[in-house]
């Protein structure tokens, strides 16, 4: 029979010595101190250099995936500090509009002292850069004092989103977006 020859032949001896070494360091929790003495009584393999090459592969492919995931991982991160900028300005400019709103439907005020109150409330907030307009109920600007009782006067605050983001250029929202915030309320007078 040809088969005990096969298994004893030098090729196969290596082979199963490799298989050996791998299969140990596979099995391996990461201290390879377990190895034991430079030789091992499998056909004379060395076990304690098969662990360091194990070693050296498994920090190759530490590497290796970092460099998979890195990317993908700052993309998420940089994502979600974008869209909560976003969030964050949108609720600023909102409540900056209902503030103007409040302002504007006082009688006596102008849409000077409203703007004013929204830049104000803007600039507290870090926020520059924003167009303000007061509008009666046809969406024209006009002052204040010139809307009838009752009458709704709508503050709107636009910014462009390129001048409030925190990245240097924004990534996942157009340069031109524009954040648009209006608060409605009605005419208070006693005229």
């Amino acid at each position: 029979m040809k088969l005990p020859t096969l298994l004893k032949s030098p090729i196969s001896r290596s082979y199963k010595a490799a298989t050996v070494g791998r299969d140990h360091c596979e099995a391996a929790s990461g201290d390879f101190a377990h190895c034991g003495p430079a030789l091992d009584s499998h056909l004379g393999y060395n076990l304690e250099r098969s662990c360091r090459w194990c070693r050296i592969n498994r920090q190759g492919a530490a590497a290796v995936e970092f460099a998979l995931v890195a990317p993908l991982f700052f993309l998420m991160v940089f994502g979600m500090i974008e869209f909560g900028r976003m969030i964050m300005v949108q609720q600023v400019i909102t409540n900056a509009s209902r503030e103007g709103a409040r302002v504007a439907v006082l009688d006596g005020k102008t849409s000077a002292d409203a703007k004013q109150i929204v830049t104000n409330y803007l600039s507290s907030a870090g926020i520059s850069g924003a167009t303000i307009a007061v509008l009666n109920e046809n969406g024209a600007e006009v002052e204040p004092i010139t809307i009838g009782w009752d009458k709704p006067v709508t503050v709107t605050v636009q910014v462009p989103f390129s001048s409030v983001t925190w990245l240097p250029t924004p990534m996942f929202i157009s340069a031109d977006t524009n954040l648009t915030a209006s608060a409605v309320m009605r005419r208070e007078t006693v005229q």
